[in-house]
């Protein structure tokens, strides 16, 4: 294959609050091959919660190109006065129709376009549009324009995820999970070259609760108490995929897991 034809995607799970920005950072600066295209979930960028435009401008300057977002994409209402001018920060797609910002965007990599569609389940979660209704919208209107699509799949049930991944098997590059801030194993291209993994896990502190200080969880958990979540402390990891994609045939060759954590 010629690697001129190759796409090389770096996707980052969910970033979260100054110890994941600061995480993704170092691990960006330490490769030596950079990817064509590194997209991050940033939904819980800003102390945990949201997204603020310092934090986009901290993380373009490290290399990030494409934001997407979730169920906390809004929590900051700073967010309306960037988002709309802003093509390559996403909210889920399949919210309902007028709400601001963009539930895609085309990005041009090496003289071919590659399509990033954000959606969000609704199971657990907010009872929103079909994602699966709204992605066959989408993917017969950005077809027409590019065959790399990439889907980051924002959602609470593991089931619903490897749903969407069959779902989209061979009419998408690559659709990799997110929300639940674990990395799971089961990374694989499907049989007809769609790279998939159920949840690409975070990039936050490794000793708390998802990203979070263990005590206000436990307040929530075991005393059934209000609290307020606060990031943890510590040390960090950066967890992802990296997906190498022909360009030609927009079908997925290659994906694999990474991690890479500060030192203690």
């Amino acid at each position: 294959m010629n690697s001129a034809t190759n796409i090389s995607i770096l996707f980052l799970g969910d970033i979260i609050g100054r110890p994941g920005r600061h995480i993704v950072k170092q691990y960006l600066a330490t490769l030596e091959n950079k990817p064509d295209l590194v997209i991050a979930n940033v939904e819980n960028a800003s102390h945990g919660f949201g997204v603020a435009a310092d934090n986009i401008t901290e993380l373009k300057e490290a290399g990030v190109t494409v934001f997407s977002g979730g169920n906390h994409t809004f929590d900051r209402k700073e967010i309306f006065s960037f988002i709309d001018s802003e093509p390559h920060i996403l909210r889920p797609a399949n919210y309902p129709e007028k709400t601001a910002g963009h539930g895609y965007c085309l990005v041009p990599i090496k003289g071919m376009q590659v399509a990033v569609i954000n959606l969000m389940g609704r199971e657990l979660m907010k009872p929103i549009r079909s994602p699966f209704m709204v992605a066959d919208d989408l993917i017969a209107e950005i077809s027409n324009q590019t065959n790399i699509i990439f889907v980051d799949m924002h959602a609470e049930l593991t089931a619903e995820k490897v749903a969407m991944g069959w779902y989209l098997n061979g009419r998408v590059s690559a659709v990799v999970g997110t929300h639940t801030h674990v990395q799971t194993a089961d990374e694989r291209v499907l049989p007809d070259g769609t790279a998939y993994i159920t949840d690409a896990g975070c990039c936050g502190p490794i000793d708390g609760i998802i990203g979070m200080d263990r005590q206000s969880a436990f307040r929530r958990m075991i005393e059934q108490m209000p609290s307020h979540l606060e990031v943890a402390s510590g040390p960090a990891a950066a967890c992802g995929v990296k997906i190498l994609i022909d360009g030609k045939s927009g079908k997925a060759t290659s994906i694999e897991r990474v991690r890479f954590c500060e030192s203690r």
